[in-house]
């Protein structure tokens, strides 16, 4: 074997040194987000829930207005409805 041969072979597998890329600014991208349409409806529509009331304050007054007075009624049926329907809406 020749040495001298081994060189030459060597140098074809050499690597080349990697070539410095100069910075485009062109190329110089950054990273950027956007919330779509439906996102800012949801952000909207959940701050207006966050600041209105739990308890219906004018809903609260009429029924207890009702009550004391005695014409506050409720039928049995409708009784009966809301206790079935809540009875088949926890078995299915």
């Amino acid at each position: 074997m020749r040495i001298d041969a081994l060189n030459q072979v060597s140098q074809l597998y050499q690597t080349s040194k990697p070539k410095k890329v100069l910075k485009n600014k062109e190329n110089d991208t950054s990273d950027k987000f956007e919330i779509s349409q439906s996102a800012k409806d949801y952000q909207t529509a959940k701050a207006a829930v966050k600041t209105s009331s739990d308890i219906r304050e004018d809903k609260v007054a009429e029924l207890k207005e009702a009550v004391t007075s005695g014409t506050y009624n409720v039928s049995a049926a409708e009784i009966a409805d809301k206790m079935v329907g809540k009875y088949f809406d926890s078995i299915f």
